[in-house]
């Protein structure tokens, strides 16, 4: 996929850590000039309290290839996204990927509190950073993305739509975030569908993100270590992976086939044959409906 992305402009919203970094830097390895946006920077870090920042994605993405252009940007303020986007067309003219994943929620859902015990302050404030940033990014980005026929929109949730539909996530709240998000693909298909463009939903398997790692006590090179503690960890996915889904989107010139589709990166992986660092092919929705959720013993035999 070298260079197949060379002279197209990428928006990621929310490209500090996970599955964001992962993308921007795919992007960035298949050439593309990519704007990362978030809210932790080297002199400033966001309620996370955590050290990766978007100056550092934005390294990775040009040692990958491309150009990474860190923009700090609170997605919830208007004024912020408006300047972000006034300075790509100024710089650059066009926009051809948006990348919505902003997120932020790590720290404000209850595992399987019922709304009534859930605290509202903190339910509430995750249904803005996780939806409300997305509606006010499309809000001032499409409009430049729309000056050229092809551009791609992808939003960034949890599971997919089939998955999401019959299974209760979490909480409430976490719920009725991911669901939205997957709505969102449906909505904006139907709008720039007829004017050029493309819109999907998109979701990692389970990922091994910087949180996650972290929470489970093991680093990159020793993951495996976590498998006697949950087994079926053995599915998951580097955030590189689905980055490698969005970038083999962006190259391919049929995209529109996929129009307001759920998709996922196991899924998309079939699809164009890429696989994760490892030269594995995890397809995590598969295995969770057909394994974990089904009561089997751990065994990623024929899905990964």
């Amino acid at each position: 996929m070298s260079a197949s992305l060379e002279g197209k402009v990428a928006l990621v919203a929310g490209a500090t850590r996970g599955a964001g970094r992962g993308i921007a830097v795919e992007l960035g390895a298949a050439g593309a000039t990519v704007y990362v946006t978030g809210r932790t920077t080297r002199a400033r870090r966001s309620e996370y309290d955590r050290p990766e920042t978007i100056e550092d994605t934005a390294d990775l993405v040009t040692e990958a290839g491309g150009r990474g252009i860190a923009v700090p940007t609170d997605h919830l303020d208007p004024a912020q996204v408006r300047a972000l986007v006034d300075r790509i067309a100024e710089e650059r003219g066009r926009l051809d990927v948006l990348v919505n994943d902003i997120w932020g929620g790590e720290k404000l859902f209850e595992w399987d509190a019922p709304l009534w015990e859930h605290d509202l302050d903190n339910g509430l404030r995750l249904l803005r950073l996780a939806v409300e940033t997305h509606a006010v990014t499309s809000h001032h980005a499409l409009p430049l993305l729309l000056r050229r026929p092809g551009g791609l929109v992808v939003e960034v949730t949890d599971g997919t739509a089939d998955y999401n539909a019959g299974t209760y996530r979490v909480n409430f709240f976490y719920d009725l975030a991911k669901a939205s998000v997957l709505r969102m693909a449906f909505a904006l298909g139907h709008e720039l569908g007829p004017r050029g463009a493309t819109a999907v939903a998109l979701t990692p398997g389970w990922m091994r993100s910087e949180i996650m790692l972290e929470g489970f006590g093991v680093r990159e090179d020793n993951w495996r270590d976590a498998l006697e503690q949950v087994p079926h960890f053995a599915i998951s996915e580097t955030p590189r992976y689905v980055g490698r889904a969005v970038a083999a989107l962006a190259a391919d010139p049929d995209v529109a086939r996929f129009n307001g589709r759920s998709l996922s990166s196991g899924g998309l992986a079939r699809e164009y044959g890429f696989t994760d660092l490892d030269g594995s092919r995890p397809d995590a929705w598969r295995y969770l409906v057909e394994v974990q959720d089904a009561g089997k013993p751990a065994d990623t035999t024929g899905y990964r």
